[in-house]
């Protein structure tokens, strides 16, 4: 049998899509204002590296 969603649950599966790409931005946020110093310490060794200073 085919399922077909009624009309009031397609907004409601939009919003739920809304609601975990905000989460997932926030955590990634998160992520890189805790870890952004460490991470441009890594790419700044990497050019050092590659341009032999």
């Amino acid at each position: 049998m085919l399922y077909l969603p009624r009309r009031d649950e397609e907004g409601q599966g939009l919003v739920e899509y809304a609601l975990i790409l905000v989460l997932v931005a926030l955590v990634v946020i998160a992520i890189l204002a805790i870890m952004g110093p460490q991470i441009g310490n890594v790419f700044s060794r990497v050019t050092n590296g590659l341009a032999g200073t």
